[in-house]
C-alpha cells in the first residue's frame, strides 16, 4: 500500500470535510439536480398484476419469470428466545450475492470515494448517495437484458484495482433468509472517467451528509461500516496513532471514539471473553426455520393488493410499478416490502476505563444461519401503539426514549434499501450515559469497545442494523 497504511488512508479521509472538486453546500443541490435531470416515476399496484412476476400454481410462491433476481415464501420459525416463540411469516429468498461496492482513489493526499446519486423504486426521497456499485449478481450478468452497471469493472476484473476492504455481510436478517452481499472498497490508480451521476466525496464528507435524513442508502452505509480508520497494529497511542496536529481538533466524544477503536483501548472484557460470549449464545439459544409454502401461511392474507398479516402488523408484501430514465433498465414491476411502523435502533455508550464501550445484544433472526448476530442496544418497531404501552416496552428502551438532548451523540432517521423495501425508516441514535455507577450487562448483553465491535463485523457477526448506526459515527 506505500507508506501509508490503509487506515492512515482512511482516518486522514475522515478528518477531512474540504472537497477539492466542488464548493461547500454542493452536494445536496447536486442530488436535487440528478432528480431533475432523470425523471421517473414510481406507482403502487396491485401485487397480482404486477409484470414479469406470478405466484406459482402449486406452492403460491412469488417468483420471477427468469428465475433469478429472489422470490418470496413462506417460513415456519421456532425459537426459545424472547415473547413469541413459534410464527410463520413471508421470506425473501435471494441466495446470490451481490456487490456493493465503492471505488476510492486519491487526489493530493487524501482519500476520495466515487459516490452516486441514485433512485431506488421504494426510497421516500427517490435519490440517494449511493456506493459506485451496487448490483445483484443478475444485475451485473445482465439477466433483465439492460446495460452493465457502470463502474463495475474495478471490482469484476484483476488488476483493475487493489482491495481496502472486501467482506461478506448478511442483508437484514428479519425479511432475507440467508441474504448476503460482497461489501468492498477498492483503490484504483487510474484516470477515472466520472459520470454526472457519480461525484468523489471524501470519507469525512459523507459522514456529515449521514446527519441528513434519508440521504444516504442503507447499501452505502453497510459499506461504510466496514472501514476500519486505526491500524490495530499501532497501539502506542490510545489515540491510534492520530496525527499531533489533528488531535486538538477533536472533541472529547471524537477523541473517544478513536481511542474506543485502538488496540491501546482498556477493553472491560477480553476479546475472547467477548467470542465467547457470542458462542455461548449460539449454543444455548435455538432457531429452527423450515420453508414452507407462502399460500399456506397462517395468520397472513393474500389478496389482489397484497400479502398482508391478518392483524395489519409487522409488514406486508406490495407491488410497484417503475420508469426510470437513468437505471440500466428503463422500466419494470417489482413487489416491495412495506413495514406497518417506524423502527428505532439505537446503541447505548459509556465510558468504562475511561474508554467508551457500546452496549450490545445478542440479536436471534429467522434469517441468520448462525441463529445469533450482535445487534444494536435496542432494535424494534415503535408506532403509537407500543409507545402507549409500555408493559411491550423491549430492555434499554427507557433510555433511549427519555435521554438528555445533552447525552445524544447521534440522531437521525434514516431509510432502508430502497430496492427491496417501500418508504421502511428507522430512527437511528447514540446516547451517551453518564459514566458513573455499575457496569454489568444482563444475561443476552455484553459491554465491548468499537475495536471488538469491528473485529466481530469484520467476520460477518453484526447484523445490518447495527452496521448502519456504526456508519454513523463521525470524527467531524
Amino acid at each position: 500500500m506505500g507508506a501509508e497504511s490503509r487506515e492512515r488512508m482512511f482516518l486522514r479521509s475522515a478528518l477531512t470535510a474540504e472537497n477539492r472538486f466542488y464548493p461547500a453546500g454542493e452536494t445536496l443541490p447536486w442530488i436535487a439536480s440528478r432528480s431533475a435531470a432523470s425523471p421517473f416515476r414510481v406507482e403502487r399496484i396491485p401485487l397480482e398484476s404486477i409484470d414479469g412476476w406470478s405466484f406459482e400454481d402449486a406452492t403460491g410462491n412469488m417468483v420471477h419469470r427468469s428465475g433469478k433476481f429472489f422470490r418470496v415464501e413462506g417460513l415456519r420459525v421456532s425459537t426459545n428466545v424472547g415473547p413469541t416463540s413459534r410464527w410463520e411469516q413471508p421470506i425473501i429468498d435471494q441466495p446470490e450475492i451481490g456487490i456493493l461496492g465503492i471505488a476510492a482513489k486519491r487526489f493530493d493526499g487524501v482519500l476520495y470515494f466515487l459516490m452516486q446519486a441514485k433512485m431506488e423504486p421504494g426510497n421516500i426521497d427517490p435519490v440517494q448517495i449511493t456506493p459506485t456499485v451496487q448490483a445483484t449478481r443478475s444485475n451485473y450478468t445482465q439477466v433483465h437484458q439492460g446495460a452493465r452497471p457502470r463502474y463495475v469493472e474495478y471490482f469484476l476484473e484483476p488488476g483493475r484495482g487493489r482491495s481496502l476492504v472486501d467482506q461478506l455481510q448478511y442483508e437484514q436478517a428479519s425479511t432475507f433468509l440467508g441474504k448476503r452481499n460482497r461489501n468492498m472498497v477498492v483503490l484504483v490508480d487510474e484516470d477515472v472517467p466520472v459520470h454526472e451521476d457519480f461525484r468523489w466525496l471524501t470519507l469525512g464528507e459523507v459522514k456529515q451528509l449521514l446527519r441528513v435524513p434519508n440521504l444516504v442508502s442503507m447499501d452505502a452505509r453497510t459499506v461504510l461500516s466496514c472501514i476500519p480508520l486505526v491500524d490495530q497494529a499501532d497501539a502506542r497511542r490510545a489515540g491510534g496513532g492520530i496525527p499531533p496536529d489533528l488531535e486538538p481538533c477533536l472533541d472529547p466524544w471524537q477523541q473517544g471514539l478513536l481511542a474506543s477503536m485502538s488496540k491501546a483501548g482498556r477493553a472491560l472484557h477480553s476479546d475472547g471473553d467477548v467470542t465467547g460470549w457470542l458462542a455461548g449464545m449460539r449454543c444455548r439459544y435455538e432457531l429452527s426455520v423450515a420453508r414452507m409454502d407462502l399460500a399456506s401461511l397462517a395468520g397472513w392474507t393474500r389478496d389482489y393488493d397484497a400479502i398482508c398479516h391478518d392483524e395489519r402488523r409487522y409488514f406486508s408484501v406490495v407491488g410497484v410499478r417503475v420508469r426510470a430514465t437513468n437505471r440500466e433498465v428503463a422500466s419494470w414491476d417489482q413487489p416491495l416490502v412495506k413495514s406497518t411502523e417506524q423502527g428505532l435502533v439505537a446503541f447505548l455508550v459509556k465510558r468504562i476505563n475511561d474508554v467508551p464501550h457500546f452496549l450490545v445484544q445478542g440479536k436471534v433472526e429467522p434469517g441468520n444461519p448462525d441463529i445469533v448476530a450482535v445487534g444494536p442496544t435496542v432494535q424494534c418497531a415503535l408506532g403509537g401503539e407500543r409507545v402507549a404501552d409500555c408493559a411491550s416496552w423491549p430492555r434499554y428502551l427507557d433510555a433511549v426514549l427519555d435521554a438528555p438532548a445533552d447525552t445524544v451523540r447521534f440522531a437521525a432517521v434514516q431509510s432502508e434499501e430502497g430496492g427491496r423495501f417501500y418508504h421502511v425508516e428507522n430512527d437511528y441514535r447514540v446516547i451517551e450515559l453518564d459514566a458513573d455507577g455499575h457496569s454489568e450487562a444482563p444475561d443476552g448483553y455484553r459491554w465491548v469497545t468499537l475495536r471488538q465491535l469491528n473485529q466481530l463485523l469484520r467476520y460477518g457477526q453484526v447484523n445490518m442494523e447495527a452496521r448502519s448506526l456504526l456508519s454513523c459515527l463521525s470524527l467531524i
